[in-house]
C-alpha cells in the first residue's frame, strides 16, 4: 500500500505501508517532489475551512476527499474545534451536588443518574457535605479526580487492570457476576466521561488502546493485542505465519470464570469447524473480536449511550485512540531527564552514540504533548508510573524504556509496545531523525507502528 503524505515541512513524500519506507521520489514518476518555496506558520494558515473534521482521511468513508491536517496544529486545533461545537446550555442553570466523601460514588451515583443530560452541561456547582467553600472550579476538579479513582477501582468488579501491567484498565468482562446491575453503572460511568469532556475535566484512569478505538468505533486489530497481551499476540502471530493444522484448533476458546473453565464458540458451530491455512485470518479476527468486544459489548454499549448523551458521537470522531486518552485523561508532564536516565540501548547503541544523542535533542525539542505522543508509540500509554520511568511496565512486568538499532536509514522507527522498545534506524543526522520520528508517529493509526 502506497501513501502520499506532507512532511513537517512541507515538502511531499511517499510512504510504503508494505516496507515501512519512504521516499521523496513519486513512484509513478521517478521524480523527486519539489521542496516548498516558504513555510507558513499556524497563525498565518488562520482558521480551518469549514467541515475539515469531515475530511479527516482516518474516517471510514473513503470516498471523503481532503489532505492530512498537519500534526503540529492537530490535536490542538480538534479539541477547539470540540468545544466550539457542543450543544450549549443555558446560562443560568446550575448543576449542583451536594456528596460525602466517605460515599462519593453512590452519592454521585444518584445525583447524575436523576438528572436529564442537559443539566448535566450546566455549569457544575459540587460541595462536600460539612465544607465550607465556593466551588470556582477547584471542588470540581477535586470531585472528578476522587469520583474517578472509586469507579475505576477494581474492587468494585467493574474495570480490571490489564495483564500484569498495573496501571491500565479494561472493562472486567465478568462484571455482571460481581453486580447484577453492572449495566446501569456503567451507563452512569459514561455520563461520566462525557461531563469530564464536556467541561474540560480530567480523569485519573488510563485504559488499554482497544478501549479508546471502541469508543470512537475504529476497528480494533491483531496488533492492538500486543500491548495487553503479549503471549497471546505471539500464539495468534504464530498462526498467522504458518500452517495451523497441526493444531488442531476449533473455532472456540477458553475463558475462565472465576476458576471455572468454560468454553466459547466464536461462531455457530465453532467446535466443529478446524482452523485452516485458508480460514486462519478468520479465526485470527475472531479471537481479537471476542477478546476485546464481544466479552465487554454490552457494557461498552451503556458507557457509549451514556457518553453520547453528554456529547455527540460525531464530535468524537475527530479524534483517533491516541487523542482520546489525551482529551479524558490529560497531559502529565514528562521529566526528560527521568526518562533518558532509564532508558536502556541494545543492538550496539548506546549513550554516546550520535543517533542517540540526536534521538534525546528531539525529544528535548518537543512540546509536551509530542513528547506523550512518542511515549503512546513505544509503550502504548502516555502515562508514566508514580515513581516515574524506573517503574515503566510492558505486558509481562516491569519494563524499561529502550531504544534499540535496527533496519536502515531509509525506514521508518517502529515500536513492540509489550517490551516498551523503539526500533531506531541508524539515521545520519538530526533532521532526518525528527523527521521519520514524527511521520512514523503520525502514521501509526494506520500501520499500527508495530512490524
Amino acid at each position: 500500500m502506497l501513501e502520499k503524505s506532507i512532511a513537517p515541512n512541507g515538502r511531499t513524500f511517499f510512504i510504503d505501508h508494505r516496507t515501512k519506507t519512504t521516499t521523496w521520489l513519486d513512484p509513478r514518476t521517478g521524480i523527486a517532489a519539489s521542496r516548498p518555496q516558504s513555510g507558513k506558520t499556524d497563525d498565518e494558515i488562520g482558521a480551518l475551512p469549514e467541515g475539515w473534521e469531515q475530511r479527516d482521511p482516518r474516517f471510514e468513508n473513503e470516498s471523503i476527499a481532503g489532505p492530512a491536517i498537519p500534526y503540529s496544529r492537530d490535536y490542538k486545533r480538534k479539541v477547539e474545534y470540540l468545544h466550539s461545537k457542543l450543544p450549549r446550555a443555558g446560562s443560568n442553570g446550575k448543576c449542583d451536588m451536594i456528596v460525602h466523601r466517605e460515599t462519593l460514588f453512590e452519592d454521585s451515583y444518584r445525583h447524575i443518574m436523576e438528572k436529564a443530560p442537559s443539566e448535566l452541561r450546566h455549569k457544575l456547582w459540587i460541595e462536600f457535605f460539612g465544607e465550607t467553600g465556593l466551588d470556582y472550579g477547584g471542588v470540581t476538579r477535586e470531585w472528578f479526580f476522587l469520583l474517578s479513582h472509586e469507579i475505576f477501582n477494581p474492587y468494585y468488579g467493574l474495570f480490571e487492570y490489564s495483564a500484569t501491567d498495573n496501571y491500565t484498565l479494561q472493562i472486567n468482562p465478568h462484571s455482571g457476576a460481581c453486580n447484577p446491575d453492572h449495566l446501569s453503572y456503567f451507563y452512569f460511568i459514561g455520563k461520566v466521561m462525557g461531563m469530564a469532556i464536556y467541561h474540560g475535566k480530567l480523569l485519573d484512569a488510563f485504559f488499554i488502546r482497544p478501549f479508546y478505538k471502541m469508543m470512537l468505533g475504529k476497528k480494533i486489530t491483531l496488533f492492538d493485542m500486543e500491548s495487553v497481551d503479549n503471549a497471546y499476540y505471539n500464539s495468534l502471530i504464530y498462526i498467522k505465519d504458518n500452517d495451523p493444522e497441526d493444531l488442531e484448533l476449533t473455532f472456540a476458546v477458553d475463558d475462565c470464570v472465576f476458576g471455572e473453565t468454560q468454553t466459547i464458540e466464536l461462531v455457530e458451530n465453532g467446535r466443529e469447524i478446524r482452523v485452516t491455512e485458508a480460514n486462519k485470518e478468520e479465526y485470527i479476527e475472531a479471537v481479537v473480536n471476542w477478546r476485546f468486544v464481544k466479552r465487554v459489548e454490552a457494557q461498552m454499549e451503556q458507557i457509549l449511550r451514556g457518553l453520547h448523551e453528554v456529547v455527540p458521537s460525531n464530535l468524537l470522531r475527530i479524534f483517533d485512540a491516541n487523542e482520546m486518552e489525551l482529551l479524558m485523561c490529560g497531559l502529565q508532564k514528562i521529566d526528560v531527564k527521568d526518562w533518558k536516565a532509564h532508558t536502556v540501548y541494545k543492538g550496539g547503541y548506546g549513550p554516546s552514540s550520535q543517533v542517540i544523542h540526536n534521538f534525546w535533542k528531539c525529544i528535548l525539542s518537543f512540546d509536551n504533548e509530542m513528547r506523550a505522543r512518542v511515549l503512546q508509540f513505544v509503550s502504548g500509554t502516555s502515562r508514566v508510573p508514580m515513581n516515574g520511568f524506573r517503574e515503566l511496565y510492558g505486558s509481562n512486568g516491569p519494563q524499561k524504556f529502550t531504544i534499540e538499532k535496527w533496519g536502515s536509514s531509509d525506514m521508518l522507527p517502529r515500536a513492540h509496545t509489550c517490551f516498551n522498545r523503539l526500533d531506531l534506524p541508524p539515521y545520519q543526522t538530526f533532521s532526518e531523525l525528527k523527521q521519520k520520528l514524527c511521520i512514523a508517529i503520525e502514521n501509526s493509526e494506520i500501520f499500527s507502528g508495530v512490524d
